[in-house]
């Protein structure tokens, strides 16, 4: 007894439908040369046998899987899980699914997970590089030749699309905004100071505080509550304490409250604050906290886009659609006065 297929196959299509196998084929690609009369008449016919065709044999074929990689360093961080959030949004539009990797910021993870992902034959990358100056990276991605976008953080000497916020002019406001509320002695609590972002908001620190002729203060290397609590301790305990505090991220903003909560130095009475990219309770903790905010479902969902631009791109030209000179989208922040740096509700 000849065992029932359950899975309808291409050829079964093509006869219920009495039309050919290439037909049902350029259907299922899209319908190009196919009249609407026919087109409509075999999608009426593959939902109703239930037809689903066969992405391992597309694949092997050399056509599209269907699917994109999204490399980021945590799925636990708002910024990069609302960035996977927006990007799977219009993975979706595009028929295609996101596969999700992790990289905790390590290079040889990183390298580890592309290699996966390229073994798949994903369509395309979306990365947030760990190290944006790492040879081994720029040379995998160059000797995959599959559309790529960088989010956060470009790749340095690569002809590769990046999707970034002003980080800089970020930085720059914020640090104005303390010093036009008078304060002379404003700290930077940063860490991570290797990645691009952390860079580009320390030098607009920079700027601004030189700009005043201020003295630049850093509490540096906050990874976590223990270390912030010691570097807050060090810069209060100090000759000349601080009147305010710019963080140069959010888990860094909440160490930091937390910090001063708990060591009972009120805020913004005693000591100021004011932090790079908004959280969830940000608005809601007393003091409220006054933040830089990036454009985060933007962000995702722009270099998504671009990402499958590229991709229809290289469909109609049979080619690589990189582009040959670096392009960045560099998106602007905003701004949000609450009560941590000292503005009242009429001034916010």
């Amino acid at each position: 007894m000849k065992k029932k297929n359950a899975h309808p196959t291409l050829s079964q299509v093509a006869r219920k439908a009495g039309v050919g196998t290439t037909t049902v084929s350029r259907v299922i690609n899209g319908g190009d040369r196919v009249s609407p009369k026919t087109l409509a008449h075999v999608l009426h016919v593959i939902e109703t046998l239930g037809y689903m065709p066969n992405q391992a044999a597309r694949t092997l074929k050399g056509q599209r899987t269907k699917a994109i990689g999204l490399v980021i360093p945590s799925i636990a961080d708002p910024f990069f899980s609302s960035c996977a959030e927006a990007a799977q949004a219009v993975a979706r539009t595009h028929d295609s699914l996101l596969i999700v990797t992790v990289t905790g910021n390590d290079p040889h993870t990183e390298i580890e997970n592309l290699n996966v992902l390229i073994r798949h034959r994903v369509d395309g990358l979306l990365i947030v590089p760990s190290n944006r100056q790492s040879r081994a990276l720029r040379d995998l991605l160059n000797r995959a030749a599959l559309p790529v976008v960088t989010i956060d953080r470009p790749i340095a000497d690569s002809s590769i699309v990046s999707v970034v916020c002003d980080n800089f002019n970020g930085a720059i406001t914020a640090t104005q905004h303390l010093i036009d509320h008078g304060y002379k002695r404003i700290a930077c609590l940063t860490g991570e100071n290797t990645l691009y972002t952390i860079r580009e908001r320390i030098r607009g620190y920079r700027k601004a505080i030189e700009s005043a002729h201020l003295p630049c203060i850093f509490g540096a290397s906050v990874k976590d509550y223990k270390s912030a609590e010691y570097a807050i301790k060090s810069l209060l305990d100090g000759p000349n304490p601080p009147e305010a505090i710019f963080a140069t991220k959010n888990s860094t903003t909440i160490y930091a409250f937390e910090v001063l909560q708990r060591l009972n130095v009120s805020v913004p009475q005693s000591i100021a604050l004011l932090g790079f990219d908004d959280f969830e309770l940000a608005s809601t903790v007393r003091p409220s906290i006054s933040v830089i905010q990036q454009p985060v479902e933007e962000i995702g969902r722009r270099a998504a886009e671009i990402l499958f631009e590229q991709l229809a791109g290289e469909r109609e030209t049979g080619s690589s659609t990189r582009s040959k000179h670096a392009l960045q989208l560099k998106l602007q922040t905003h701004f949000i006065p609450r009560s941590s740096c000292g503005c009242t509700p009429s001034m916010a």
